[in-house]
């Protein structure tokens, strides 16, 4: 048997906070197994949520600065949690914090510089994994479809409700997944509008009534009639979505409503018709429950809702299993999910 434990970091698009997961994996007689040790999500402060959130529109020394800036945050941040839970890591695998992702013009990019964060722990750091599948002329995302077939191959569908919705599944011997829709990208900033971090439980949206009109706008955009490999980023929102909205004339508690609606039943578009499959629903939106119950009410597979650090970490947990991969010189990108030349062993480490 061989057996590693890695710290895996992950900073999501809706600037939640950074996810910090202790993640012991094993192989033995060609399968995976993990166990998620340890678990915290360490929310942002003003400071860092407005200088993440302004990082696009930055000047280039700015955004190079913040790259090492944040990789000692986060390096001082991964060695508190290590201290605090004595744990014997192997490495640290960091999927970063992303502030670009054009993959149709060649570029992504995730900062938390790798060497800023081994300088903070000692640790060997694997970090940077997207930019490789897309110099491959993939989209670099989304990448937990790797980690999904090998961890989590007891369901049929892995579904993440994260700052995008994005599903992965097999399909005739092959991995597909794609970005499907946004989720907390779209749903914390109209919370935020109301004076709130979040919707917590959807409470807001339940409130709401769903507005025909804007949901058929919605569901018409030309992204949801491509066909995969495809990916969505903060950039696709702030010139496609937010503008639809800001256009819509309705209260805060309206939009939640019909963006639910919309999450919903772009969903039940990818996950087929057969009620026997299995779904696993994971990321900060199934802890909505208004989200869930649209969900629910559409999709015809079960929805399985796993253990609350499985919800909350399974991310970081896979991000610390692609570092493992590429630790071991094996595949931790799908050509099939990401449309590059070929698979490929991605991530930079220091």
């Amino acid at each position: 048997m061989t057996e590693y434990t890695v710290i895996g970091l992950m900073s999501g698009t809706s600037l939640d906070g950074l996810d910090i997961a202790c993640c012991v994996f094993r192989y033995e007689n060609g399968h995976w197994d993990y166990t998620l040790t340890f678990a915290e999500t360490i929310p942002y402060s003003e400071e860092w949520f407005i200088r993440l959130s302004g990082l696009p529109g930055s000047t280039a020394a700015e955004f190079v600065f913040t790259d090492h800036l944040f990789g000692h945050l986060l390096g001082k941040l991964s060695r508190e949690f290590i201290e605090k839970y004595n744990i014997r890591a192997d490495f640290i695998s960091s999927h970063g914090h992303t502030v670009f992702h054009q993959p149709g013009k060649g570029f992504t990019a995730q900062i938390g510089n790798g060497a800023a964060i081994k300088a903070e722990t000692g640790l060997p750091v694997i970090c940077d994994f997207r930019s490789g599948d897309v110099a491959e002329g993939g989209q670099g995302a989304p990448l937990v479809p790797a980690g999904d077939r090998l961890l989590f191959s007891g369901y049929d569908y892995c579904l993440n409700l994260g700052g995008f919705a994005n599903i992965s599944f097999d399909r005739q011997g092959d991995r597909i997944a794609y970005d499907i829709c946004p989720v907390n990208i779209v749903l914390n900033n109209l919370a935020r509008m109301a004076g709130l971090p979040y919707d917590k439980d959807g409470a807001l949206a339940s409130k709401g009534k769903v507005n025909t009109e804007l949901l058929n706008t919605l569901n018409k955009l030309a992204y949801y009639n491509q066909t995969g490999p495809k990916s969505l980023g903060k950039e696709w929102v702030d010139e496609i979505i937010s503008p639809v909205l800001d256009c819509s004339g309705l209260n805060t508690e309206d939009i939640l409503s019909t963006f639910c609606t919309h999450i919903a039943y772009q969903i039940s578009l990818q996950t087929g018709t057969d009620g026997s499959k299995k779904l696993l629903a994971t990321g900060g939106g199934t802890l909505n429950k208004y989200l869930v119950s649209e969900i629910r009410s559409r999709i015809r597979p079960q929805l399985i809702k796993p253990d609350l650090l499985t919800i909350n970490f399974k991310e970081a947990l896979i991000f610390a299993f692609l570092g493992v991969l590429r630790w071991r010189n094996e595949i931790n990108c799908l050509k099939t999910v990401t449309g590059a030349k070929q698979d490929g062993s991605f991530g930079a480490i220091y």
